[in-house]
């Protein structure tokens, strides 16, 4: 057979925009992400860096949340934060854009209230973009008996995007949120949907994961 130009451009099109990895989400292997959904990005105008997407979003997530506490799936949270006087922090990110924003944080990052985090959940804080750089998130799904990981929170092509490549990276199903993740110009979510798609991740709705881990549940009392 022949491949030509039209042929290979058609089939990574597809693949883009309807491709489906072949893993079902399992309760009893999933852990719920739940990435960087604090004050400076969802509390509303409260820092230059709000994401208004992800506040309209947060509603959706939290049930979200709730869906995976009934059916025991550990909820983890993160924080991108100023951990270790920012000396872990990569070296480059001072002179990328916005780095030198003037904003000093009136307290300690926290998790926005209205999420409800629990003192029984782990917080993660992390101090770059992906929650797998120098933090103990590896370890502690390898405790829980995790391998599959449900990414949501902000911002999808940044902090949510990154943590799903260093998971597949590290072996782990990757579940990606399509409405419980959200960013800070809208027209770059579908895009960073499409190459999480393609090459790392089973995308899906918050409904969809929902139904998912209630089946499998079921299936398994």
């Amino acid at each position: 057979m022949t491949y030509t130009e039209e042929w290979v451009t058609a089939r990574a099109r597809d693949a883009y925009e309807h491709g489906r990895a072949s893993f079902k989400v399992r309760p009893e292997c999933s852990a719920l992400l739940v990435i960087d959904m604090q004050d400076e990005f969802i509390r509303p105008g409260w820092s230059p860096y709000w994401v208004p997407a992800a506040t309209r979003m947060a509603p959706r997530l939290r049930r979200l949340v709730e869906a995976c506490r009934a059916v025991s799936v550990p909820v983890i949270w993160t924080i991108f934060d100023d951990t270790h006087l920012g000396l872990d922090r990569p070296h480059a990110l001072r002179y990328l854009p916005h780095a030198d924003t003037v904003w000093h944080r009136p307290g300690p990052a926290e998790v926005w209230e209205e999420m409800d985090l629990r003192a029984d959940e782990v917080l993660i804080r992390k101090p770059s973009y992906g929650a797998f750089y120098d933090t103990p998130l590896d370890t502690t799904l390898r405790n829980l008996g995790r391998d599959t990981v449900i990414v949501t929170g902000t911002l999808t092509n940044y902090c949510c995007g990154t943590t799903a490549r260093q998971a597949y990276e590290r072996g782990y199903k990757v579940v990606f949120g399509s409405d419980v993740t959200a960013t800070d110009d809208e027209s770059r979510q579908e895009p960073e949907l499409a190459v999480l798609r393609k090459g790392f991740a089973l995308v899906l709705t918050a409904d969809v994961i929902t139904n998912q881990l209630a089946a499998g549940s079921s299936s398994s009392a």
